[in-house]
């Protein structure tokens, strides 16, 4: 069982916290408000009030030994930074760090933070996404311009193979996977799509109503969304 630490614990920070418990991980929870630690406390392995920018207190709490710390303290930027830095001097293997802004993300970056996430603004682009293309269905960011995107398949991939499609030299991205619905056979009131993975290669067909696990530049994703 992987062990981690979220440190700030409003919104974005109980809520990682919480699912992280639901999915079975260990979860030491911190914030300098003892009421948000109360607020969180049945819902976690350990909840406790601190400064996180106190490097002994951290040691003391055993923050150093977890697997991976995911600091979430949104309203003060240099607590934010400094928690972050004194973490990764403590050799926790994996930080991730929430960002407000675009020059946050590159101050956090620059200093060594494993992976800065901005959760407002991958709202509003998927949000936007969404909207705007009608073959669109998730997007994950892997970094400051690498993303994964699931992509209904578009109506002119459909009966033509990926050598066909050729989608690294015409469009810059990679399939990972397909995800593909099938209806299991049984009383027609009783059927149920069932959707199966599959790990193409040139020869495999696209069919409809295929999903297409992408990977490539941000930039290059939005072009092929814009094209179909």
């Amino acid at each position: 069982m992987k062990k981690f630490a979220v440190l700030g614990l409003g919104t974005f920070g109980s809520g990682i916290a919480k699912s992280l418990t639901e999915k079975g991980a260990e979860v030491i929870a911190v914030d300098r408000q003892m009421q948000l630690v109360e607020e969180i406390q049945e819902y976690v392995s350990i909840a406790v009030q601190l400064d996180s920018t106190d490097e002994n207190a951290l040691k003391a709490q055993g923050i150093h030994e977890v697997d991976v710390a995911i600091v979430c303290i949104g309203e003060d930027f240099e607590s934010n930074l400094l928690t972050s830095v004194i973490l990764k001097e403590l050799e926790v293997p994996f930080v991730v760090t929430r960002a407000t802004s675009s020059l946050e993300e590159k101050i956090l970056t620059k200093v060594g933070i494993d992976r800065v996430v901005l959760p407002e603004q991958e709202i509003a682009e998927k949000l936007s996404y969404s909207l705007v293309h009608p073959n669109f269905e998730e997007i994950f960011y892997l970094g400051a311009n690498i993303s994964v995107a699931e992509v209904q398949a578009p109506k002119g991939f459909v009966g033509k193979s990926l050598e066909e499609i050729r989608l690294r030299s015409k469009h810059g991205l990679t399939l990972i996977t397909i995800e593909r619905k099938k209806e299991e056979k049984g009383k027609e009131e009783e059927k149920t799509p069932r959707v199966e993975t599959i790990l193409p290669d040139a020869k495999t067909i696209i069919q409809e109503n295929d999903s297409l696990i992408l990977v490539g530049n941000k930039k290059d994703i939005q072009n092929f969304l814009a094209k179909f």
